[in-house]
């Protein structure tokens, strides 16, 4: 259900209960927005600036269109700003289809390398929910885990989640797989040392997936 609310909010930040999503007034009556529904708890705000999706524990999506990236620069600057004001954590979902596939690795370079942000490519804003909607249940099950336990459960059945994993240099389908099998979500696969990237695809593949994960 798709609702108005007036949420807390602190220092530029939006308190995010687990499950649901805040999005910018301006996907209101998009595809994105549309798929989200019933899936999440999704609730528009205005006042989010810079951020597409607010999740919880200070996670939020900036979203990059086909047609931002067509438009010209200004999706840059708001990364840029993005990067240099908050203290959020910023996932960078960009459309990366066979008009904008000239373009990607402009927005590879700035997001991974020079602002030191995740970027997950997606097909279309159908699989751009996809991903946000894994990343909100992640959230959830995780919430209160402990950490020291692995999960058995794998998120294979999510083949947006597995098509992102393969953009990642040196990983294809194979160690998309096993990395998603040994990992259990995306979250966790970004934020692990290399020590255990190299338990799963050995020292060379995990150098490489660690520094484009990482600035």
């Amino acid at each position: 259900m798709t609702t108005k609310a007036n949420l807390p909010a602190t220092a530029g930040s939006i308190v995010v209960p687990y499950g649901h999503v805040i999005g910018n007034e301006k996907w209101r009556g998009s595809e994105i927005a549309q798929r989200l529904q019933g899936k999440v708890r999704l609730i528009f705000e205005d006042g989010l600036g810079l951020v597409d999706f607010h999740l919880s524990n200070r996670t939020c999506i900036l979203l990059i269109s086909e047609a931002d990236l067509v438009a010209g620069d200004e999706f840059k600057r708001r990364l840029v700003k993005f990067r240099n004001a908050s203290s959020l954590r910023g996932i960078v979902i960009v459309e990366k289809t066979q008009i904008s596939e000239q373009y990607y690795s402009g927005v590879q370079k700035l997001v991974v390398l020079e602002l030191g942000m995740v970027l997950l490519p997606v097909a279309n804003q159908g699989e751009a929910s996809q991903l946000i909607i894994q990343l909100v249940r992640e959230q959830s099950r995780d919430r209160g885990a402990n950490p020291f336990v692995r999960k058995q459960r794998s998120q294979l059945a999510e083949p947006a989640a597995l098509r992102a994993v393969q953009h990642i240099p040196g990983v294809g389908k194979t160690k998309a797989l096993l990395l998603l099998q040994h990992f259990g979500s995306i979250h966790r696969l970004c934020n692990a040392p290399v020590s255990e990237l190299e338990q799963v695809v050995g020292q060379t593949a995990a150098q490489q997936i660690y520094t484009f994960l990482h600035s």
